[in-house]
């Protein structure tokens, strides 16, 4: 995983892949980790027309290496993410207006 990536393949805990676009990437000077959210490609909406997004925390590859997806580990980085979700899906509805 590297920042500016659009897709990744994400590996379920049956072990199948799935394609996914990524969403946003950040980082967190406060957690020291960078973040990215993402969907899966074709996921449908559901009643509320909304998709389910999944966050994942990352440390950035080096040499060419894939960086490796980990679990959102505290309620204090599930709060940060779901801030930066908020401020970025407000700048969007902000654009197209």
């Amino acid at each position: 995983m590297e920042h500016g990536e659009k897709h990744i393949t994400v590996v379920d805990e049956n072990g199948d892949e799935q394609l996914c676009e990524v969403l946003f990437t950040f980082e967190s000077e406060e957690f020291g980790k960078s973040y990215v959210l993402y969907y899966p490609i074709g996921a449908e909406e559901d009643d509320n027309e909304e998709i389910e997004i999944h966050a994942s925390s990352f440390i950035p590859a080096e040499d060419g290496q894939a960086g490796e997806l980990q679990p959102i580990e505290t309620e204090e980085e599930w709060d940060m993410i779901e801030e930066m979700l908020n401020t970025f899906l407000g700048e969007e509805e902000e654009e197209e207006e």
